[in-house]
């Protein structure tokens, strides 16, 4: 089941709302039938220094280098 995000015409509400084919939503706040459908926002993947750190940890850990650069990869 997919998640949407929606606006209601309503109560100018706005939410998520995680829905099957079938389903008509409601808004949850007003209860209104009267909604349009948004364009979701697509979350980039996390690139915090401390996940990649960690991940090539355990990359170097379990002995393959798959989180490293081609370059650095000669260096270890």
């Amino acid at each position: 089941m997919p998640i949407f995000d929606y606006h209601c015409c309503d109560c100018d509400a706005d939410f998520e709302l995680l829905v099957m084919k079938s389903t008509i939503p409601n808004c949850p706040q007003c209860g209104s039938q009267h909604l349009e459908k948004q364009l979701s926002r697509v979350a980039v993947p996390g690139r915090s220094a401390g996940l990649i750190a960690r991940g090539r940890a355990q990359a170097a850990k379990e002995g393959h280098l798959s989180n490293f650069s081609p370059a650095e990869r000669k260096s270890r």
